[in-house]
Order: structure tokens, then C-alpha cells, then sequence
């Protein structure tokens, strides 16, 4: 018999034509602003064989876009942006059409499904089906599968190895890593949690909303007279969004055999006059080696079992009132661009996601 053709791709309901997608309009001097970005219209998306086209629904406003807007750094999971550039990161949306094998039983997401995927700062984006992650309806808002606790789970775990009641510090802590990594410091059973901050504000609420035990500021006096009142027992596990003066300052404060687990870099990301490819920091060599101290770089693995323990857990400690979501909602494509510029300049306070 004759091979039936292959299927075209299937729509859940009639497409509009026309999408929209944010770019990068011009390369910055210093920190981006929103007029370095521009909203445009664009053709939506046919999916090709093997790809689902997704309508997002939410997408992350992250600031390593920074990094990606200055080059890129070798090594880094995601290519660097130039000028005419969509941008992407995470983003959750329904599938609302699948290309040819893409939706065959077994073959991937389905019209109707929720996915994550990482096309996000668009509308409309076709993706491979096997980079889509279908996310179920277990959690209530699909906005949470934003949430960055998997790799902050995956840091203290596996690098920090959090062990009860220990003394964890969490740079960034206001962050849309450290707003998770404090909490979750605390269900691995860390005895005590301090943060780090830039603003007396956010640090009323690290401790009114996050749990944390004392918070460090930034400019609020020498960081290691503040540590060392913040933590008198001295830290064991340190989480490291920042690096720089944080970093330094922690390595001071450190016990013999603490573990720091690398996971950010907004010290050089966010700094006006770096391009935001490096974070240089001076560290004291003799204090690593006489502390017996460890420091691994870490980024987020794919690792599909554990990221699926840790969403199941993220499950039960969300309607367990264990663990909370601290976000910020932007409303439409075109707040885009000034969000991310807020979040470059540090004035949100947890994730930032854009609701289309």
C-alpha cells in the first residue's frame, strides 16, 4: 500500500496572522534601557516537522539577558543577542498547533497542552517538541513553573549539601533565585538563614515574607561587620547570586570546610561600567586553603529525574504553605522592555514574569 502523505500541521482554533516579538533594537552603553528594545509585529510561526507552535502565555524577565546583550561568555548555554535579535527565556504557553510527527501518539505535546519552553518575549514561538517540558495541571497558576527552584535546589543539594542546622547565606537574596533559595535552605533544615541585599526595603520583606533570620545590605555599613552580627557562628553553606563584595565578604565569614555554590554573577551582570561578561572579585587565597573551603561554579543541569523530584516537592510545599512565589506580574508585550530595565536596575522584588 501507498505511505498516507504527512499530516499538516493541526490548529486547535483559526490563528491570527500576526504576532508580536521583542528585539534588540541597539547595543547599549552601560545598562540597557527600554529604548535599546523594540516591540514589533511579525508573521506567526508555521511549525515544521517535529515542532509544536506554542502561544505563551507568561515568559521570565531575567537579567542575564545583560550578559547575552554584551557578547555572551564562552561556555554559557545560550547564544548571545545581536542587534535585530529576538529575545528568549523561559516561558509557559498552550500548544495551539503541531507539525507533522510532532503530535503522533508518544511523539510530544498535544493541542491543548501546557508547556515550558525557552522562546519566550514573543507571542507565538515554534518549538521543537523536544524542547518543550508539558507541564500538567498540578499547580493551580501556571505561572509558578517560572519559578527558579530547581536549580537552586540543585545547588544546595548537590554543591551546598545543606545539612541540618547549618548557617546558610544567600546573596541576592531578594532575587528570583535567592527569594527560593532562602526558603528552600530552610525545608533542607538549615538551622539559620541570612541574605544579602541592595535596598532596606526589600530587606524588611526578606524577613516579613521569606523567612529569613537577619538580612545584610549593601551600603549599609562594612558587609563583614554585618555578617558577623547576622551570623556570629560564621556561615557553612553560602548560595551566590552576586559575587563581588558579597562574595568576599562571605569568604570571611566562612567555617573551615564551608561550601560555596556559584550560581550567579550580578556583581559584573548589572554593573554600569562592565559589559556585563565579567565579575571580577579579589579573594583571599590563604582563607580558602586554611578554612579547607570549597567553591564549585554550578548552572542549572538537565537532568529530568531530578527536576521532576524537585517539581513534585515544589508541589506539595506550595499548597503546603511551606514555600511561596514571590513574583511580579507586568501586564502585555509592550511593558516588556521597560520591566526589563527595572530589573536591571534592581526594583523588583522576586521573579518578574510578563503576562500576555
Amino acid at each position: 500500500m501507498p505511505s498516507s502523505p504527512p499530516p499538516l500541521p493541526s490548529p486547535s482554533l483559526a490563528l491570527p496572522r500576526v504576532s508580536r516579538e521583542v528585539r534588540l533594537a541597539a547595543l547599549p552603553a552601560g545598562l540597557p534601557q527600554a529604548a535599546h528594545f523594540e516591540v514589533v509585529e511579525t508573521s506567526v510561526p508555521v511549525p515544521g516537522p517535529d515542532e509544536v507552535l506554542v502561544r505563551n502565555r507568561y515568559f521570565h524577565v531575567f537579567p542575564a539577558l545583560r550578559t547575552l546583550i554584551g557578547g555572551g561568555v564562552e561556555g554559557a548555554p545560550f547564544p548571545p543577542l545581536r542587534v535585530g535579535d529576538p529575545l528568549f527565556g523561559a516561558a509557559v504557553g498552550e500548544v495551539v498547533a503541531v507539525g507533522a510527527a510532532a503530535g503522533a501518539p508518544g511523539g510530544g505535546p498535544h493541542v491543548g497542552d501546557m508547556v515550558h519552553h525557552y522562546l519566550g518575549w514573543r507571542a507565538y514561538a515554534a518549538v521543537p517538541a523536544a524542547a518543550c517540558r508539558p507541564l500538567g495541571d498540578a499547580l493551580p497558576d501556571p505561572v509558578a513553573h517560572l519559578a527558579q527552584g530547581w536549580t537552586a535546589w540543585h545547588a544546595l543539594t548537590r554543591v551546598g549539601d545543606v545539612r541540618t542546622g547549618d548557617t546558610v547565606f544567600v546573596t541576592g537574596g531578594a532575587g528570583s533565585l535567592g527569594s527560593m533559595a532562602g526558603q528552600i535552605a530552610r525545608l533542607l533544615g538549615a538551622g539559620r538563614v541570612v541574605g544579602g541585599t541592595g535596598s532596606p526595603g526589600k530587606a524588611e520583606r526578606m524577613t516579613a515574607e521569606l523567612g529569613y533570620d537577619a538580612v545584610v545590605v549593601r551600603g549599609a555599613g562594612p558587609l563583614s561587620e554585618q555578617l558577623a552580627q547576622a551570623a556570629p557562628g560564621g556561615l557553612d553553606v553560602v548560595f551566590d547570586t552576586v559575587g563581588g563584595e558579597e562574595l568576599r565578604a562571605a569568604l570571611g565569614a566562612a567555617r573551615t570546610g564551608a561550601r560555596f555554590a556559584l550560581v550567579g554573577a550580578l556583581s559584573g551582570q548589572l554593573a554600569p561600567e562592565l559589559d556585563g561578561t565579567s565579575a571580577p572579585v579579589e579573594l583571599d587565597t590563604f582563607a580558602l586553603i586554611v578554612k579547607n573551603i570549597t567553591l564549585r561554579g554550578t548552572t542549572t543541569p538537565d537532568e529530568p529525574q531530578g527536576q521532576s523530584d524537585w517539581n513534585e516537592r515544589f508541589i506539595r510545599s506550595l499548597r503546603s504553605g511551606e514555600i511561596t512565589f514571590p513574583h511580579t506580574r507586568v501586564a502585555g508585550m509592550e511593558a516588556a522592555p521597560r520591566a526589563l530595565e527595572e530589573v536591571f536596575r534592581g526594583r523588583h522584588f522576586g521573579t518578574v514574569v510578563v503576562e500576555l
